[in-house]
């Protein structure tokens, strides 16, 4: 399983939905000001192709990870 941080602001509404149907599971973490609210993607390993062709064809950036991230995980690289 492979997953996916995209900040909020970064998608648009039909970008978010193409992504959750390519998706396993869709997870949103909020966080108060000034920090932005991310989504976390999990993906399987079988769909991984398809879905890095989608974010890099929209030229949306992302990072990936194979263990899944804590919510302290998310928040230390905004701090």
């Amino acid at each position: 399983m492979w997953h996916f941080i995209i900040q909020q602001d970064d998608l648009s509404t039909s970008q978010f939905q193409a992504l959750q149907k390519k998706a396993a599971l869709t997870e949103t973490e909020a966080f108060n000001e000034p920090h932005p609210n991310l989504y976390v993607f999990d993906v399987e390993r079988e769909n991984y192709p398809a879905f890095v062709d989608y974010l890099d064809l929209e030229g949306i950036r992302y990072a990936t990870t194979t263990a899944k991230p804590t919510r302290e995980q998310l928040l230390d690289p905004m701090r």
